[in-house]
């Protein structure tokens, strides 16, 4: 299990209201936040780190019946995975849903059409957080295709990188 660390009152209250702002999970913001002044390869390599995490955590929470978090995590999961594909052809950082979606339809030119099945169900577990509407049936259907582009990316990491 990923090792936990609590925040409570303002703080936790600001890191949410930021990462809100810019429609991050919590985890996707400290990510983009701690991973600033990375060599670009490090920071590669932490998305994927991180998304390979959140994937262990929606894992954890959907067994424990906790769908809307676990929901959530497979959104952060994904978006983690296109931004270290988008950091590794280009060195670019992604920073809006715009800029998602146009580096998920790149990596759905090398990798295949199966990229655009995974990122709608990463998109849907999204909504389910904020509108609270999936099932834990939606949610473990949908972390099959999130595993399998996470599991994608990061080959492609250790293929460029190691």
């Amino acid at each position: 299990m990923a090792e936990a660390i609590l925040i409570r009152g303002r703080l936790a209250k600001r890191i949410r209201d930021e990462a809100e702002k810019y429609s991050f999970s919590v985890e996707e913001y400290l990510v983009e936040v701690l991973s600033q002044g990375l060599d670009p390869k490090d920071r590669v390599r932490e998305y994927v780190g991180a998304a390979e995490d959140l994937l262990e955590e929606a894992r954890e929470e959907l067994g424990k019946g906790i769908v809307r978090q676990a929901a959530e995590k497979l959104w952060g999961a994904a978006a983690l995975a296109v931004k270290a594909y988008a950091y590794l052809r280009d060195g670019k950082r992604l920073t809006s849903h715009g800029e998602l979606w146009e580096w998920k339809r790149r990596l759905g030119d090398e990798l295949g059409e199966w990229v655009h099945d995974s990122w709608a169900s990463a998109t849907e577990m999204h909504v389910c957080f904020y509108e609270d509407w999936c099932i834990e049936k939606d949610v473990a259907t949908a972390q099959k295709r999130v595993e399998k582009l996470v599991k994608e990316v990061s080959s492609l990491v250790k293929k460029k990188l190691d």
